[in-house]
């Protein structure tokens, strides 16, 4: 039996973004952002734990990633829908991307990240936003 991760935080994307992009959906030119936040909505999920990353997606949640803190190199938030969720870009050592869409708490979310990664990726990150 493995150690017991303390789980940080455990869901999908902020509604937020689908209704958003719902209403965006009205306009025909739009539906594609539709159709990308409903299948985020249905099968998209995080998992930050005190020892790693987990995101759960793709076409009926069948694809997942799991990072340990060790291998991040750099973490990029950009805020969306006036701030009250936003997007992460974890990378890796190896230079490989994670991202993170329509994050909840993104804010908080990024200090625990950050208090987990090594001094000199924290260096690199540079906060929200940047």
């Amino acid at each position: 039996m493995g150690i017991k991760e303390e789980v940080y935080y455990e869901g999908g994307p902020h509604v937020g973004d689908l209704i958003i992009n719902i209403l965006l959906g009205f306009t025909v030119i739009c539906i594609p952002l539709t159709v990308g936040a409903v299948v985020r909505a249905l099968w998209l999920r995080y998992r930050i734990t005190d020892r790693r990353i987990s995101v759960t997606g793709g076409w009926m949640g069948r694809e997942r990633s799991d990072i340990i803190y060790a291998e991040v190199a750099k973490v990029v938030t950009v805020p969306r829908g006036f701030g009250a969720w936003g997007d992460m870009v974890v990378t890796l050592k190896d230079g490989s991307r994670l991202e993170l869409r329509a994050v909840p708490k993104f804010r908080e979310l990024y200090d625990y990240i950050s208090d987990k990664i090594s001094p000199k990726a924290r260096a690199v990150s540079g906060g929200i936003g940047g």
